[in-house]
Order: C-alpha cells, then structure tokens, then sequence
C-alpha cells in the first residue's frame, strides 16, 4: 500500500515505454522466440529477480508545493477599468 501511495504512475509508465521501445530496436525479433518457449514460472522468478534491482527512488511521486498567494492588485483611480460590453453599448 505504501508502494502504491508513493510511486508515481506516470515515472512508471515513462520508464517502462522508453525501455521496451529501446529493446525493439536493439534486440532482433529472433531472440524473443525464446520467451515463447520457456515455462511460466521460470519468466515470474526472472522478472522477481530484475524488479529487485530497480531504483525506486527515481519512480516516486513528487510532492506538491504550496501555492503562494496572488498579491492584490493594486487600484489605480487614474484608470479605471471599463468593459469592452459598456464601452459597445455606448457607442
């Protein structure tokens, strides 16, 4: 639960296509063959042992900041604002 409330989906997602996008174009379509082939269990003790070398720490959420406040702005009696809708009607 902590995992999933930490680790930002987006990194995740981003981090997964770029590689799978590096491996189609630097690993030729007959190596893959091979995963077809082999047994179920030993692919999940495989991806077991490569997700236990992940740098989590370069998947997880960044932390919102506050929001500064907007300063007021500042009236100047000079020039006042007038609608563009006032200044039609008049005309």
């Amino acid at each position: 639960e902590k995992m999933d409330m930490e680790l930002s989906d987006f990194y995740m997602v981003d981090e997964i296509q770029g590689t799978y996008r590096g491996m189609m174009i630097s690993i030729p379509a007959e190596d893959w063959r091979v995963f077809g082939e082999i047994d179920w269990a030993d692919v999940i003790e495989q991806l077991k042992e490569l997700s236990a070398q992940v740098n989590l720490k370069r998947l997880l959420k960044q932390p919102r900041k506050k929001k500064t406040p907007q300063p007021k702005r500042v009236k100047d009696p000079k020039h006042p604002h007038v609608s563009t809708a006032k200044l039609l009607s008049q005309g």
